[in-house]
């Protein structure tokens, strides 16, 4: 293997910056399968990326005050969604936090797909993926799938106006107009939140 293409592969992990993970797929424009995952095991090796699971990787961050970071679990998570090309959409807890809704992470964070069921031990948390139905999946990765399956975990009776001012807040021009557009996939008592509450006065 050229030492070129070893470097190329290297300084496109560190032009992603500290924090990226991703899996071998993401590098192999850069050279072959081999290459890929001689580079990948040398740099693993150094201490300069480490392996999260079998197949994907994460280029390390770190704190002043706390050293080594752990990896996003959203950033885990879609790396597994393209290595397994599935579609995922947080759900539960982990929604309710993503909007701000709840201050607590959740140590089982559960992700909806359209795949098979996974539990995958990432240090101290546990990321499942829950198999679903395809009205389930409707909005998956999108802002309204958040938004409903939020509003699912949190339950009618303790959706008040505090909530949805926080909702609200998250939310971009963007996403309000996508969240128009999505509400009639919502279940019914969500559908009626969505448009006479959070999309009450928004622009666009």
């Amino acid at each position: 293997m050229s030492d070129t293409i070893s470097q190329k592969i290297t300084d496109f992990i560190h032009s992603h910056g500290e924090g990226w993970v991703f899996t071998s797929k993401d590098l192999l424009d850069l050279g072959s399968e081999e290459a890929v995952h001689v580079t990948l095991h040398r740099l693993k090796e150094r201490g300069e990326i480490k392996r999260v699971v079998h197949g994907v990787y994460y280029y390390p961050k770190n704190s002043e005050l706390l050293g080594a970071m752990p990896p996003d679990i959203r950033g885990v998570a879609s790396a597994l969604a393209s290595k397994y090309q599935i579609r995922i959409q947080p759900s539960g807890a982990f929604a309710a936090n993503l909007l701000g809704l709840s201050e607590q992470v959740p140590a089982k964070v559960v992700f909806l797909t359209d795949g098979e069921n996974k539990k995958i031990k990432i240090g101290k948390m546990e990321l499942i993926f829950k198999k679903t139905t395809p009205k389930n999946m409707a909005m998956a990765g999108k802002i309204s799938g958040l938004v409903v399956q939020a509003l699912k975990y949190m339950g009618k009776e303790h959706i008040d106006d505090r909530k949805i001012r926080i909702i609200k807040r998250k939310l971009s021009k963007e996403d309000f107009k996508i969240l128009k557009d999505d509400a009639n996939l919502a279940p019914v008592w969500i559908r009626k939140i969505i448009q006479t509450e959070i999309l009450e006065g928004a622009n666009g």
